[in-house]
């Protein structure tokens, strides 16, 4: 590992890379300690599924559990947030006319699996449309609530939100659903390292989480957080032995153990990326890439004279931030971006409007950013 941790990096000399938010490429210290494990999975298979696997998986999720705040008996490794919350909509019961109630900040693919769980079930989804701007935390729990009912059985709701990049009051939001005695699904793709977590404490009842973004584990990393009142109504998408034979699955947990054979190398490594990112620091790791992210949202205002979303500053922002642009196509700008500029950096169409969605990792620094702003001008200029 480089000494700097901007330099932990292998990316590619042709690309200017803000978007670690959607696929974040891992550190050489983790690509290393997969490669390791996967060598001793291709040169011995036997040893290590046999011997090796359940210890190594014991502990990688114990070091996983502790550093999101929970008991390492509350969560499993599952390749990742949409894994996980497949895994959700297939377990929770409902019933025909119970309404789950979702954001319009949610993601679509989440979007989708609900849609298809209350399809099967004849349930209903309801949206509760969040303001813009976003001011208040008071602001956030009236919207949200205004359109949950008596037939309300399930709020899914976003830790940070993937299209708008705003941190939402996931503790607040939690105590006014179980006022309400409605269960609470907390998606946390974008949380994992990019704030701190403490999942027994937040008592929610599941928490799905991708590891590949914000922490830089390897891709095929994720989990799935159930409280104890909800584990006993949760089941594998795929079932096989759950645990060695002879013996027979008895924790929810061991049923996600052996899901059949692969790969489980990803999860196997996420402790080396945890290692990576406490020896840079976790808090120095958020309030460099939060500054950069505060950089790149100053810079897109100036530029188009458009306000962001959300306030400035560390309870609505993290590491990745959101700039409205003037209308126009999101492909082709995007792709302008990258062909002609080598920029990664997603436009994102929502709500009617055009954005920008900047993402902050230790290998970014402001000249990234006045690249992006550089490249924006000309683009927007030729529209």
């Amino acid at each position: 590992m480089a000494d700097e941790p901007s330099g932990s990096w292998r990316l590619r000399d042709d690309t200017i890379y803000l978007n670690h938010g959607s696929f974040g490429p891992p550190p050489e210290a983790v690509r290393a300690e997969r490669l390791a494990w996967l060598g001793r999975l291709d040169r011995q298979p036997m040893d290590f599924f046999v011997r090796q696997l359940a210890p190594a998986w014991d502990e990688a999720r114990r070091r996983l559990a502790e550093f999101v705040g929970a008991a390492a008996e509350n969560l499993v490794f599952v390749p990742n947030a949409t894994a996980a919350m497949n895994v959700v909509a297939a377990s929770f019961p409902l019933s025909s006319g119970d309404e789950v109630l979702l954001t319009d900040h949610e993601y679509g693919a989440v979007r989708r699996i609900w849609e298809r769980a209350c399809a099967r079930s004849k349930a209903k989804i309801a949206t509760a449309a969040l303001p813009l701007p976003i001011e208040s935390v008071e602001q956030v729990i009236d919207a949200l609530f205004s359109a949950a009912t008596p037939r309300t059985r399930l709020l899914v709701v976003s830790h940070i939100t993937s299209p708008t990049a705003v941190i939402l009051p996931i503790e607040d939001i939690r105590r006014e659903a179980e006022r309400r005695e409605i269960a609470v699904c907390v998606d946390g793709p974008h949380a994992v390292a990019q704030i701190e977590l403490r999942l027994d404490a937040l008592d929610c009842d599941y928490y799905t989480a991708s590891c590949h973004k914000w922490l830089s584990a390897p891709f095929g990393s994720g989990f799935l957080y159930v409280h104890p009142r909800r584990q006993t109504h949760v089941e594998p998408p795929i079932l096989s032995w759950g645990v060695p034979p002879p013996r027979r699955p008895a924790a929810w947990w061991e049923e996600f153990f052996w899901c059949g054979t692969g790969d489980p190398t990803p999860y196997l490594s996420v402790p080396a990326a945890i290692e990576f990112l406490k020896n840079v620091g976790c808090e120095a790791f958020r309030a460099q890439t939060h500054e950069l992210a505060r950089y790149a949202r100053r810079r897109l205002s100036e530029l188009t004279g458009l306000a962001p979303p959300a306030p400035d500053c560390r309870q609505w922002c993290g590491s990745m931030t959101l700039a409205p642009l003037p209308p126009g196509g999101r492909q082709s700008l995007q792709t302008a971006l990258w062909e002609k500029h080598g920029i990664e950096v997603p436009i994102i169409e929502w709500s009617g409007r055009r954005f920008i969605r900047v993402s902050c990792h230790l290998y970014n620094d402001t000249s990234h950013i006045d690249r992006l702003v550089e490249a924006l001008a000309e683009l927007l200029r030729s529209e």
